[in-house]
């Protein structure tokens, strides 16, 4: 086996050509657009650049034919609650059905990392936001949703051979959005209605910055310091909002207010999938017009949920019932097109969070993934993620 160091521009196409091997006969498989991918490895473009470093290497076999790739990094600003040891990251492991490949490219990323003066290593993860490119799917191979990795089964048998521990799971969770909410939202939100106080609107494409500045504050009292998250601005959530207008469906994109003050949110979005499927990996200038072809003639019936927050001080009242409830009858109405709906991961170390999922309706877990950890130093206990 050959082991090959991506260093220009003609490696970088091997890099993202090995899953086209590993996955040519998995129909579940979407593949991910080329420039997300180069995105992450591009010091102009990605931001954990200024914390870390990142390498990748592609692997052949003796007859020079691709069978696995993978990429080592650290990141200062990687943490996670209550870590004691410093964890450098590992991503974008494809390989074949060989223990003998992926203990190649795992040895091959672990020395690496030891020289880094790191002490352990987490993977599959990203060089950047937990929001792409996190975990291993272990269990529920239907099609992944944007931005979410995707595996052949076996992969968890080539991570846990090697000596992976699990760190933490992460939990997806899906709903018939056409289905009746539970009654015991519908009683809890009649109690905060009747109220009068309190309201909830959707999206105005026309005043992005006041929403923008609505989910910064939301945003920042609920999730920010909580499993690494940190704080926003407004100037970075105007951008992302700027950047999310063309896919966005206003009326998916919930907030709740008190007396107009926004206390609460509930952001989804038509999964990406959908379109980018058709896509074969390319986003070029024909590709995007074929894209806003798709988007009106090719109904996407597919919600993911992004993020749903309360501010603090308005938690264990009810006003997630009441938003809920309220998001519901939009769902429910004839005009909405979408028959499936699928949360982004939740950590199994944030059981308030899994409680809300679990309100939404009659939920089920619909995939879970896997955040591993492998110690170099084997006689170290090894912890799981505390909860939060």
């Amino acid at each position: 086996m050959n082991l090959i160091q991506v260093e220009n521009k003609a490696e970088e196409k091997l890099f993202i050509q090995v899953p086209l091997v590993i996955y040519k006969n998995d129909p579940n498989w979407i593949r991910p657009l080329d420039q997300d991918i180069y995105e992450v490895f591009d010091q102009k473009k990605n931001k954990s650049f200024r914390f870390g470093k990142i390498i990748r290497w592609v692997l052949k076999d003796d007859n020079g034919n691709l069978i696995g790739r993978i990429a080592a990094f650290t990141n200062k600003k990687y943490k996670n609650k209550g870590d004691e040891v410093a964890a450098g990251g590992i991503g974008f492991f494809e390989c074949i059905n060989n223990q003998e490949a992926a203990d190649l490219l795992f040895n091959n990323a672990k020395h690496w990392l030891i020289k880094e003066k790191v002490e352990a290593m987490d993977g599959p993860i990203n060089f950047g936001e937990r929001d792409k490119w996190w975990g291993l799917l272990v269990e529920g191979f239907s099609e992944p949703l944007y931005g979410m990795n995707y595996n052949p089964p076996y992969y968890k048998e080539l991570y846990e051979n090697y000596g992976f521990e699990v760190f933490y799971n992460q939990l997806c969770f899906g709903l018939n959005p056409k289905a009746p909410v539970q009654n015991r939202v519908i009683q809890r939100h009649q109690l905060i209605a009747e109220k009068q106080e309190y309201v909830v609107k959707y999206v105005n494409k026309n005043n992005l910055e006041k929403f923008s500045n609505d989910f910064t504050e939301v945003y920042n009292k609920a999730w920010a310091s909580h499993g690494g998250m940190k704080s926003l601005t407004k100037e970075q959530v105007l951008i992302m909002f700027k950047k999310m207008k063309l896919v966005m469906d206003p009326k998916a994109i919930w907030f709740a207010y008190h007396h107009e003050r926004p206390i609460a949110m509930f952001i989804n979005l038509p999964d990406l999938n959908q379109w980018f499927k058709y896509m074969k990996g390319k986003f070029h200038l024909l590709n995007k017009l074929y894209f806003l072809y798709l988007k009106k003639f090719k109904p996407n019936h597919k919600l993911t949920g992004l993020v749903f927050g309360v501010d603090p001080e308005y938690q264990g009242i009810g006003i997630d019932a009441f938003l809920i409830a309220e998001s519901s009858k939009m769902l429910q109405s004839g005009e909405m097109p979408y028959t499936d709906y699928e949360m982004q991961w939740i950590g199994d170390f944030n059981p308030k969070m899994i409680k809300i999922a679990e309100k939404l309706g009659d939920t089920f877990i619909s995939r879970k993934l896997a955040t591993y950890r492998y110690l170099f130093d084997q006689s170290q206990t090894f912890k799981r993620h505390p909860n939060l």
